[in-house]
């Protein structure tokens, strides 16, 4: 016990022994400054001095452009020019694919191939022998019943005042509507759950009429389409069009994002408008 507390103070003696280093002029040695040093003053100031090193040397890599000089990072305006090609270039695949498609069906309309379609010969043998005369073609009360129903809410239909839809949409985004068109509670679109930074396509072809920031949703950009169609899309995390640009049918337009003040988490916020009124787009678009 007494050898280890012997050792404790020779160890201490040492760390704590003071020394003193001079600094001389060579050919006077005039004493020009001196320190007063111990092995552990020594070795606490090399520590510090290593943890700045590494802190000023980590800060200057993390948020100074001067980590573009080492190799492995990457510029910022790098990065963005790879991600607007990567979208564009789906763009333009998905654009291939439509037209590989409709290729395709004009060539076997060509060739006369119609094995896809099935007639049942005798359905139309048995509906060739019906006598028009005995079919009663008189509505039913059910029949009736359903006819007012259908003219009640046709009525206020706005699709009913002009010329309908009369091209396919494409699905802005694949995902799971956490809420649904509700007019009666002032809910004019429906909200679709999605991966963060999933691409944001245009429903059909047409024209960019807003494409801005805004406090409550965020970046929203606006497309206008045949027939008087508005698209709308919100709470987007970037743009990749401006306004008064021209966009395709299944163009990337933006990537899904939470922005703005009214979101709870990455979501598309879809709307659709058409001479004023609201559209539900589930009518028109499969989102899963």
């Amino acid at each position: 016990m007494a050898e280890k507390e012997k050792r404790t103070r020779k160890i201490k003696k040492k760390l704590l022994h003071k020394y003193r280093l001079v600094v001389l002029n060579e050919d006077t040695f005039e004493e020009r400054f001196s320190f007063k040093l111990n092995r552990l003053n020594v070795f606490v100031f090399s520590v510090i001095s290593a943890l700045l090193l590494i802190t000023g040397t980590t800060i200057l890599i993390a948020f100074t452009p001067l980590r573009e000089y080492i190799p492995g990072y990457s510029s910022t305006k790098l990065k963005k020019r790879a991600t607007r090609l990567t979208y564009k270039t789906d763009s333009l695949q998905q654009e291939l694919t439509v037209n590989n498609q409709y290729l395709a069906s004009i060539r076997k309309v060509l060739t006369g191939d119609v094995k896809t379609v099935h007639f049942n010969k005798d359905s139309i043998i048995n509906a060739a022998n019906i006598d028009a005369s005995e079919v009663n073609l008189s509505a039913s009360k059910e029949d009736s019943l359903l006819r007012e129903k259908v003219s009640r809410e046709d009525k206020y239909n706005p699709l009913l005042g002009g010329t309908s839809i009369d091209y396919v949409l494409f699905a802005p985004v694949k995902g799971t509507i956490s809420q649904e068109y509700k007019p009666n509670e002032k809910h004019y679109a429906v909200d679709v759950v999605t991966v963060k930074d999933a691409p944001v396509k245009a429903i059909a072809d047409g024209t960019v009429i807003f494409a801005e920031w805004t406090a409550e949703t965020g970046y929203v950009i606006i497309l206008k389409h045949r027939n008087d169609l508005l698209s709308v899309y919100k709470h987007n995390a970037s743009l990749t069009k401006e306004q008064g640009e021209l966009v395709k049918a299944g163009e990337v337009i933006g990537t899904v994002g939470s922005t703005g003040e009214l979101t709870t988490g990455p979501h598309l916020h879809f709307e659709m408008w058409r001479q004023g009124y609201p559209i539900n787009p589930t009518n028109f678009i499969d989102f899963e």
